[in-house]
């Protein structure tokens, strides 16, 4: 989504003047520009409009972008290992063993003997990460002035969370044990199957059942708003007649929108501080790129994409696990690949999978992002929204990143890069209604 895992187990200079005069029109008025004579569009050059957005941000406002931005490196870098430490050390102090013995103690039936070892151990792996979460998603956002929440909603809201992780959790590993204990020879193909489904049931019930657990999401009923909302979804094919608002601002400052689920729960959200900090065309602009989102079928393309990840995950699992049972399973106290006290180890593995994996799975989402510009562009015909939305991501996103820099850590394109494109979509506009132009 343009503002903004599924389950954690299983990221300038002032240009020529008449760029300025052109970017003086309200954000509305574009459709008035490309009746401007032939002479007005042979004078707007989008390298120097680009230029003449990105000057807008001061100095003093870039390095903190970039201080925030740059420091999420060193946070996914410290979420990792800390995670990987934790893993270790349930293992090594053979507490995963002791949390299946305490499981298999006190309940017979064995699928709920690993929902009860599920239970103590993502309590516990939750509670022994929850430092570096307390500093990650509440100190950091306040110290960059990017939360508004205070520590007894957040603590509320990582509470429902932890909840919702529970529940699943037990569920997940409840399935992924049966076809492990029932089938021993193909459990990493029939695993990786079980684990898509969930993937795709988390889905489909997140925005009904879930994010409302954490939002209160009422319908949005200003025509000025819904109505062109609504008609660039039916123009391209979503028979939508509703469109909703949820609360983020008691948690965040950051503007975001999404369309959500599929199979009868799909939602066209926008964040209420969208609503409040944006201008119709911004809001148009945000849109457009959403639903871009639900028509170019993304979410399909990702559980794909996510699909073959997780089957070669689990079929690297199938081969490093032996190895390391047979070196170290006694020594941490587990039995085999059907024994519940395996899941630190498991854990351990697939992060470090993911966390190889990085450059490659961010490059896949900004694909799907750069695609959904591109669409929302041509839906919502905003690009100066577009463009002027983009700064406000500015506030907790790095505008110019380097190449490699971008491959590496952007799951979205940058904000200097939409911004070129916006403009270089609005020349070729006016380029192709001038008086002259080819039809």
């Amino acid at each position: 989504m343009i503002g903004c895992s599924l389950l954690r187990l299983l990221p300038p200079t002032l240009a020529m003047l008449s760029a300025w005069l052109l970017l003086a029109l309200p954000c509305g008025s574009f459709a008035h520009a490309l009746d401007r004579p032939a002479s007005s569009v042979s004078s707007f050059e989008p390298e120097a409009a680009s230029r003449a957005y990105l000057a807008r941000l001061s100095p003093e406002k870039k390095a903190r972008s970039d201080a925030y931005f740059e420091g999420g490196y060193w946070v996914q870098l410290w979420e990792f290992l800390y995670g990987c430490g934790v893993a270790i050390l349930l293992l090594q102090t053979r507490l995963s063993a002791k949390m299946r013995d305490l499981a298999n103690r006190i309940i017979r039936f064995k699928p709920l003997q690993t929902a009860a070892y599920a239970v103590q151990y993502i309590v516990v792996a939750t509670l022994l990460t929850f430092p570096l979460t307390v500093y990650s998603s509440f100190i950091r956002e306040h110290q960059y002035d990017m939360a508004n929440q205070s520590f007894g909603g957040w603590l509320g809201d990582w509470a429902k969370g932890l909840a919702v992780g529970v529940v699943l959790g037990s569920l997940l590993m409840m399935a992924l044990f049966g076809v492990v204990r029932r089938l021993p020879r193909v459990w990493h193909v029939l695993g990786a199957l079980v684990t898509i489904g969930f993937m795709i049931l988390s889905i489909v019930i997140a925005p009904v059942f879930i994010a409302p657990l954490f939002n209160k999401y009422t319908q949005l009923n200003d025509p000025k708003v819904v109505d062109p909302i609504l008609r660039i979804a039916r123009a391209n094919g979503i028979a939508a007649d509703k469109v909703f608002e949820m609360d983020a601002s008691k948690q965040t400052k950051r503007v975001s929108a999404n369309v959500s689920g599929f199979l009868g729960t799909m939602r066209i959200t926008l964040n209420d501080n969208l609503l409040n900090r944006s201008s119709s065309a911004e809001i148009e602009a945000v849109m457009g790129h959403e639903i871009g989102h639900y028509v170019l079928n993304h979410v399909f393309k990702a559980v794909f994409f996510l699909g073959v990840l997780i089957a070669i995950g689990f079929a690297v699992r199938r081969w490093s696990i032996s190895g390391l049972l047979n070196r170290f399973g006694t020594p941490w106290g587990i039995s085999g690949i059907g024994d519940p006290a395996i899941v630190p180890l498991v854990v351990l593995l697939f992060s470090v999978y993911l966390f190889i994996l990085t450059p490659f799975t961010n490059s896949f989402v900004r694909m799907q992002e750069m695609e959904a510009d591109r669409f929302g562009l041509n839906a919502a015909r905003q690009p100066d929204g577009f463009a002027e939305v983009s700064l406000k991501l500015a506030e907790y996103r790095k505008m110019e990143p380097g190449p490699v820099e971008e491959f590496i850590f952007y799951d979205h394109p940058s904000g200097a890069a939409r911004i070129r494109a916006a403009m270089r979509w609005r020349a070729e506009q006016l380029m192709a209604t001038s008086p002259g132009s080819s039809p």
